[in-house]
C-alpha cells in the first residue's frame, strides 16, 4: 500500500497520553479564526458575478460589453476573452502570493493572531477602494489590497485551526476554514443576484459588502487567544500552558505540552526556516505539502468554475439573472460537500476522499466536454434540457471537489510541517496556491476561447495525474498528533529513504509504528 499511518494510541511516546474536552472557549476561538475563509470565499464568489454585470462592463470594459451583446457575431467561448478583465480577478492572487512571505515573518515572530488581524485590515481597505473605484487603476490597487488580506489570512488561519485542534478532530476543525470559504461564495452569489437588478451601482454594493466579513474577523480577532504552539515558539511557556489547559478543558496536559516544548526547541535551532525546508529530511513536506497539493488544488479546474461560473453559464446560453442563480446553486452544493467532508474525514481518512472524488471529477469533466462538443455552437443557445444537465453534473463535480481537494488542499499541508518550518511551509503553500490560482484566473478565459471544450479534457487529465500522486506518495494522517506527523515518513515505502530516524533531531523513532 502506498500510504498508511497509525491510530490514536500508537503515534509515539506521548500521543496516547493526550487528554481533551471540547470546550466553549475552544469552539469560539476556532469559529472566529475560521472567518478568515469567508474573505477568500466572498471574493471568489463576488468577482465572477461582478465581471458578468452589464453596468460594471459598460463603465470599465466597454469592448467586452459590446462583444457580449453581439451574440451572433462572436464565438460563444470567446465572449469574455479580455486580459485586462481577467487581470481584475488575478491581480488579487498575485498580490496574495507576494504578501504571504511577509505574513510568514509576522506569523512566526508575532503569532498567528497578529497575521489574522493584519489580513482583516488590508481586506477592509481593499473593499472600500473597489466600492468607490472610478477607473481601472483604482480597481487593480483595491484588488491588490484584498490580495494582501487573503495572503495573510490564508497563511495564518489553517495553521491556527490545526494547532488549536485535538488530533482526533483536527480534520473537521481545520475544515471550518473551507466551510466559511464556501459560505462566503454562496452568500456572494446571492448578493450578486440581488445587486444585478440595482442599476447602475449594484456592482459597487457587491464589492463594498466585502467590508462586512473583514470587520467581523477583525473585531473577533481582538478576542482570540494565541495558539499554544506559537506561544511556546515565542518563549511564553506559562501563558502557553494556561491557553492549552483552557482550550483542552483539563489541567492534564503534561504530555502534549512536553511535545510542544520539544518541537519548539527544534524550531529555535532553525535560523532560516525557508532554507531548512530544502533539507533532505524535509523533502516529503516540500514535495507534497509545499508544492504538489497547493498546485494540484488549482489544476482541478474548480476555481475556474468558481471565478467564472456566471460568465460560463452566460456563455452557455443562460440569461444574466439565470447565470447568477445557477452559480448560487453550485456554491450551495459546495457548502453541502464541506459538511460531508467535516463529518467523515476523520473517520475514513484523507486519502480515501482524495482518490474517490478524483474518479468522480474525471467522469464529470469528460461528460461536460462531450456535451459541449456535440451541442454547443457559435451563437446558438443550448436547449433547456442540456442546460439543466450541465448544471447538475457541474454540481456533482463541485460536491466531489468540495469534500476532497477543496478542504483537504488546506488541511493536509497544515498538518505535515514540523513546527520549525511550519510558518515558512504554510507561506510556500499559499504562495504556490496563489501562483496557480492567478495563472488559472488569467489564462482560463483565453484557454476556453482557443481550446473550447478541450479545456475540460485537459483538467480531467490533470486530475488523473494528481490522483496517482496522492495514491503513491501521501501517507494517511488522520488522528495523528500534529507534532508527531513526521514519524509517518520514516515508515513510508518511498519517503523513508529521506527521513531515517538517525536524521531526525528529536530523538523519537518509528519503531512503534505498524509497517506500511
Amino acid at each position: 500500500m502506498a500510504g498508511g499511518g497509525f491510530g490514536d494510541d500508537k503515534g509515539g511516546k506521548r500521543a496516547h497520553l493526550y487528554e481533551y474536552k471540547i470546550t466553549g472557549y475552544f469552539i469560539f476561538a476556532c469559529v472566529v479564526a475560521a472567518m478568515g475563509g469567508s474573505l477568500f470565499g466572498y471574493d471568489l464568489g463576488v468577482s465572477g458575478g461582478v465581471t458578468s454585470m452589464d453596468d460594471f462592463l459598460k463603465e470599465f470594459f466597454p469592448k467586452v460589453y459590446r462583444r457580449k451583446h453581439a451574440h451572433l457575431k462572436e464565438t460563444d467561448y470567446c465572449k469574455y476573452d479580455n486580459q485586462i478583465l481577467t487581470l481584475f480577478t488575478s491581480s488579487l492572487y498575485f498580490a496574495a502570493l507576494v504578501s504571504t512571505f511577509g505574513a510568514s515573518h509576522v506569523t512566526r515572530n508575532k503569532g498567528r493572531r497578529a497575521s489574522i488581524l493584519c489580513g482583516a485590515v488590508s481586506f477592509f481597505l481593499g473593499a472600500i477602494l473597489n466600492a468607490f473605484a472610478k477607473n481601472i487603476a483604482m480597481l487593480i490597487v483595491g484588488r491588490c489590497l484584498l490580495g494582501v488580506g487573503i495572503g495573510f489570512g490564508n497563511q495564518a488561519v489553517p495553521l491556527y485551526l490545526s494547532e488549536m485542534a485535538p488530533a482526533k478532530v483536527r480534520g473537521a476543525v481545520n475544515q471550518l476554514f473551507q466551510l466559511t470559504t464556501c459560505l462566503g461564495i454562496l452568500i456572494a452569489n446571492f448578493i450578486n443576484y440581488a445587486t444585478d437588478k440595482i442599476h447602475p451601482w449594484g456592482w459597487r454594493l457587491s464589492l463594498g459588502l466585502a467590508t462586512v466579513p473583514a470587520t467581523v474577523m477583525f473585531i473577533g480577532g481582538l478576542f482570540l487567544p494565541e495558539t499554544p504552539n506559537s506561544l511556546v515558539e515565542q518563549g511564553k511557556l506559562q501563558e502557553a500552558r494556561q491557553v492549552l489547559e483552557k482550550i483542552r478543558g483539563t489541567t492534564k496536559v503534561d504530555a502534549e505540552f512536553a511535545d510542544l516544548k520539544d518541537a519548539s526547541d527544534a524550531a529555535r535551532a532553525i535560523k532560516d526556516p525557508f532554507r531548512n525546508l530544502l533539507k533532505r529530511k524535509n523533502r516529503p513536506q516540500l514535495v507534497i505539502a509545499a508544492l504538489g497539493i497547493p498546485a494540484f488544488q488549482q489544476l482541478t479546474g474548480m476555481n475556474s468554475i468558481l471565478f467564472y461560473a456566471p460568465v460560463i453559464f452566460q456563455s452557455l446560453g443562460f440569461g444574466s439573472g439565470a447565470s447568477l442563480y445557477s452559480s448560487a446553486i453550485t456554491s450551495g452544493a459546495l457548502v453541502l460537500a464541506t459538511f460531508i467532508s467535516m463529518a467523515f474525514v476523520d473517520k475514513f481518512g484523507r486519502r480515501a476522499f482524495f482518490l474517490e472524488a478524483g474518479v468522480e471529477m474525471i467522469c464529470v469533466l469528460v461528460a461536460v466536454a462531450v456535451t459541449l462538443a456535440l451541442k454547443f455552437g457559435e451563437g446558438e443557445e443550448l436547449p433547456k434540457g442540456i442546460g439543466i444537465f450541465l448544471v447538475v453534473i457541474i454540481c456533482i463535480f463541485v460536491v466531489a471537489y468540495g469534500r476532497s481537494w477543496g478542504p483537504l488542499g488546506w488541511l493536509v499541508p497544515s498538518e505535515l510541517f514540523p513546527l520549525e518550518t511550519r510558518s515558512a511551509g504554510q507561506s510556500m503553500v499559499v504562495c504556490v496556491n496563489m501562483i496557480f490560482t492567478a495563472l488559472i484566473a488569467q489564462c482560463f478565459l483565453v484557454s476556453l476561447c482557443h481550446l473550447k471544450y478541450g479545456i475540460f479534457l485537459l483538467f480531467a487529465g490533470l486530475i488523473f495525474i494528481m490522483s496517482c500522486f496522492i495514491f503513491f506518495l501521501l501517507p494517511e494522517t488522520k488522528q495523528v498528533p500534529i507534532e508527531e506527523i513526521y514519524l509517518l515518513w520514516q515508515n513510508h515505502w518511498f519517503w523513508k529513504r529521506y527521513c531515517t530516524p538517525e536524521e531526525n533531531e528529536r530523538g523519537l523513532d518509528a519503531k512503534s509504528l505498524p509497517p506500511i
